[in-house]
């Protein structure tokens, strides 16, 4: 990724029924989430707040797993198909710019979204990065239908 100017939008990994948004607010890092046009979470953050080290920054990235649930529907569109935990890496991580600072999270409640009901009962912070990278394959750490 570039540095944008200040206030650009700038696209986000996007998911099916998910519009996320990520934008700066003048000294805010703004981050939204909607389900089709229903905010679902808001997340803020002091944009450029306190900088990190760069190098320490690179070398978490990549020597920190990443995890996603992988679920993929069956054709009958009740039961699962795959429902996997999964871990992966980053992989040619060149950081060029990171920053910490305050930040906080609004979920909102939605019928089809249930995103409000996360346990989160404190925000410790919140972490804003610049950098180019590469996401590694992944490997099944945990089969849900298998076990």
């Amino acid at each position: 990724m570039r540095q944008l100017p200040l206030g650009e939008k700038f696209g986000v990994f996007q998911k099916k029924y998910a519009n996320p948004r990520l934008e700066i607010d003048v000294d805010t890092v703004l981050g939204t989430l909607k389900y089709n046009s229903v905010p679902v979470a808001t997340g803020t953050m002091g944009f450029k707040y306190h900088s990190l080290d760069q190098q320490l920054t690179q070398q978490s990235l990549e020597d920190t797993p990443n995890y996603l649930l992988k679920i993929i529907p069956h054709a009958n569109g009740i039961d699962k198909s795959i429902c996997q935990l999964i871990r992966y890496f980053l992989k040619d991580v060149t950081v060029h710019g990171a920053w910490t600072g305050p930040a906080a999270l609004q979920l909102f409640e939605h019928a089809l979204a249930p995103v409000a009901t996360l346990p989160v009962h404190k925000i410790l912070g919140g972490t804003h990065l610049i950098a180019d990278l590469t996401l590694g394959f992944g490997e099944i750490v945990y089969d849900y239908l298998e076990n």
